[in-house]
């Protein structure tokens, strides 16, 4: 898959997707960017949050919402302390209603308050987010 612009864009309150989306961009020589402060572009975009009640942060789901996304490549990753991805599915489903291809997702622990998921993502969790991200870029 030939990418002309690639973009990591991510909504996170506790610092856990953050993480993963840093790990991602760092990986593709990209800067991960804020939904807050996030264009739209072309190109591969991945796009992350964290689970909050089952569901992506609002932020992210607004700029779903408010972008053109039919025939664009997307990539979802998530973290969640309890949850089991439930976000990424409901990432998936609005950016397949607007004509995104969906070609992968990733998904992995978060810490969680202070004690569930200590130290999550931790370095073998990164490590996992650095190889998704090589194999969205080759297709």
């Amino acid at each position: 898959m030939e990418v002309t612009f690639l973009q990591v864009i991510y909504f996170s309150r506790g610092g856990n997707t953050r993480k993963v989306a840093e790990a991602i961009a760092d990986e593709l020589n990209v800067t991960a960017v804020d939904v807050a402060s996030a264009g739209a572009g072309s190109g591969l975009v991945f796009l992350g949050s964290g689970n909050y009640r089952g569901m992506p942060g609002k932020g992210l789901m607004e700029f779903i919402k408010k972008n053109e996304f039919r025939n664009r490549k997307v990539a979802l990753f998530g973290t969640s302390g309890g949850g089991q991805g439930r976000e990424l599915l409901k990432m998936e489903e609005a950016l397949v209603g607007k004509g995104a291809k969906v070609l992968g997702k990733f998904f992995c622990r978060g810490q969680f308050i202070f004690f569930l998921n200590h130290g999550k993502p931790d370095e073998e969790y990164l490590d996992r987010a650095r190889k998704f991200a090589r194999e969205m870029v080759r297709g």
